[in-house]
């Protein structure tokens, strides 16, 4: 699964959630793709007032799971439902 994680530069709760939510992906073999809002126009309207914001899967078409702080409980239970979680558990049974 890939979390996408909407930022902008000098925003302090962008660097903290994205430094929160590395060990998480890291540890059910998540990637994370980092994307500045005021690089896109359709994006800084959308979100620009709410960065960080994390997603599961790609802004627009995946699952929104948090604003501003880390929902470790949310981002936990989103990935355990990823197609790779479930195979990677499945191979420790």
């Amino acid at each position: 699964m890939t979390l996408t994680l909407l930022t902008r530069a000098y925003c302090h709760l962008c660097d903290e959630m994205l430094a929160a939510v590395r060990p998480i992906a890291a540890s059910h073999a998540a990637s994370i793709e980092v994307l500045d809002v005021d690089a896109d126009a359709a994006l800084e309207a959308a979100y620009g007032e709410f960065v960080p914001v994390l997603f599961a899967g790609a802004p627009g078409r995946g699952e929104e799971l948090c604003r501003y702080r880390l929902d470790r409980a949310r981002v936990v239970e989103a990935l355990e439902g990823s197609p790779t979680s479930a195979a990677r558990s499945r191979a420790t049974d």
